[in-house]
């Protein structure tokens, strides 16, 4: 198996098992308290991951924890986490109080956030594989803008 299949299918094959374990449980229903706390999970890994690859191109590169950093932000990306906001979980506790603001659950600009989201998530694990860190650093930066547009929209001020 080359390198590039090793690095994408073990985090897909392991998404890939978490969601069909949710959507087995999403049909019985789980409590909004679980859907909240599975959101601010994907969240938090999303953050430490890119936290991860920030660090890497700002301080001593190492490839491989970039590629394998990056395609996990991308895997979550695409993992479907648009169902994490179902009805119910608008207010609500997970491992803290949602920050989410209503106008996530109803807003369309919502989902142009979201689609903004995964393409620059995919981008930046396609542009890992090259292993130019200045390319990295580019991509990171409109990855991150990405999260700080939903943040401004979408997310309550601490």
């Amino acid at each position: 198996m080359n390198k590039l299949v090793k690095h994408i299918a073990v985090p897909v094959l392991v998404l890939g098992a978490l969601a069909a374990g949710a959507s087995a449980i999403a049909q019985q229903g789980p409590k909004p308290e679980q859907l909240i706390k599975w959101r601010q999970s994907a969240y938090q890994v999303i953050a430490w991951n890119t936290g991860r690859v920030k660090a890497n191109v700002d301080g001593q590169y190492n490839k491989e924890d970039v590629i394998k950093a990056s395609n996990t932000i991308a895997a979550l990306a695409n993992s479907g986490l648009g169902a994490l906001y179902a009805p119910g979980t608008e207010t609500g506790k997970g491992w803290h109080e949602t920050s989410a603001k209503p106008e996530i659950f109803t807003d369309k600009k919502a989902g142009e956030a979201a689609a903004a989201f995964n393409k620059e998530a995919n981008e930046l694990a396609k542009v890992a594989q090259g292993g130019d860190v200045v390319a990295v650093k580019a991509q990171l930066g409109k990855l991150q803008a990405t999260c700080k547009g939903c943040h401004d929209d979408f997310r309550k001020k601490d």
